[in-house]
């Protein structure tokens, strides 16, 4: 009786705690030749992610990166709607070319699959209006993911000037985003053709990196489009760029602040930060943490940047609990669509303005 009783105890809390386990989530892989697809490689064996399956035609490239991550061959697709019906994931994360996401989309949104892309959303305004489309008329989430949205130094640029506003209405937000170059920085082939295509990619530094500016100040601006965008691009090294801008600053108005966006293939060094001014004091963050200054007679004070629960640092977490209905995206959030939308507002304009030489003026909706 008593060893009865045990093994029914036993049996119970197994029970329990398989009923608290949630099951992984089932994600799929569209295209490979993305670098920050090692992102989501890395996480392929942690048990709360199930890579599915994966699309990709470059067999080289898939048979390369299956091997280094040990994942069994039975999982690659050279079509993607192939890979949809036959494994039927929760969502599906793009890590193709930025001209292939509306491809993506199209695919996955008739079939009630929600979806992840990488920066930016897309390589045009008219790419991203269908995309929202689709989306809408689906019903489904497509989520835009960035590095910056799970740095843990942006938690007290929330606080300070979206939660309790201490810091009073944003004035100025200046933004820097780059490195030495994709090629410097010896990015794989496979990205590295498509990232200097302005076809593929929709240009180059300022799509590339103008794109986390864009977001990040309309995060921060709560969600308002801009009155007039104007940009500057150019070519330092056009023997290795020659098709695309390397180099693009764009400054982004409303009615009381202002946006710097700085994104560039030319850095010394990579870097990702942002300094936001508001009336009453400054944030300077960047991935480690932050310096803050609150009063003009009170020195500077360094912040670490805190650690976030696992769904607001991982976007597969993050994507997994928005999916599921354990939290609830604002259309402000970052990886939001209708944030996205208006970065694309933002580097379309900036496109225009750097080829005519000219303000673009934002049409009111």
């Amino acid at each position: 009786m008593k060893y009865f009783i045990l093994i029914t105890a036993f049996l119970t809390v197994l029970s329990v705690c398989q009923a608290q386990s949630p099951k992984p989530f089932r994600l799929a892989v569209a295209g490979l030749t993305h670098g920050h697809v090692h992102w989501i490689l890395n996480r392929a064996h942690d048990g709360d992610i199930e890579i599915v399956g994966i699309a990709e035609n470059n067999r080289a490239l898939a048979e390369q990166l299956m091997s280094q991550y040990k994942l069994p061959s039975t999982l690659l697709f050279t079509s993607l709607d192939e890979m949809l019906d036959k494994t039927k994931p929760e969502a599906v994360t793009g890590f193709g070319n930025t001209f292939d996401h509306l491809a993506v989309v199209k695919a996955c949104a008739p079939r009630k699959i929600h979806v992840m892309v990488e920066k930016p959303l897309a390589v045009s305004l008219d790419h991203a209006n269908q995309i929202q489309s689709l989306a809408t008329k689906h019903a489904i989430f497509v989520l835009t993911n960035y590095e910056t949205t799970w740095y843990g130094s942006n938690r007290k640029l929330n606080e300070l000037f979206l939660e309790n506003q201490s810091f009073g209405k944003i004035r100025k937000v200046v933004v820097h985003d780059g490195h030495e170059g994709p090629k410097e920085i010896g990015v794989g082939p496979e990205f590295l053709s498509w990232l200097i295509d302005p076809v593929k990619n929709g240009g180059g530094a300022l799509m590339d990196f103008g794109c986390y500016g864009a977001n990040l100040i309309t995060w921060l601006m709560n969600g308002e489009r801009p009155v007039s965008v104007f940009a500057v691009t150019q070519q330092f090294k056009p023997h290795i760029y020659p098709l695309v801008d390397d180099e693009a600053i764009i400054v982004v108005t409303y009615p009381q602040s202002q946006g710097i966006i700085q994104a560039s293939w030319n850095w010394p060094f990579g870097r990702k930060d942002i300094e936001v001014y508001g009336e009453k004091g400054y944030v300077l963050a960047d991935r480690q943490g932050s310096k803050v200054k609150s009063a003009h007679n009170k020195p500077e004070e360094t912040i670490a940047a805190p650690s976030l629960e696992k769904n607001q640092s991982d976007p597969f977490a993050y994507l997994a609990s928005i999916v599921r209905g354990e939290i609830k995206m604002k259309p402000t959030d970052l990886s939001a669509l209708e944030n996205n939308m208006v970065v694309m507002e933002i580097l379309e304009a900036a496109k225009k303005s750097a080829k005519e030489g000219k303000v673009v003026y934002l049409q009111p909706k």
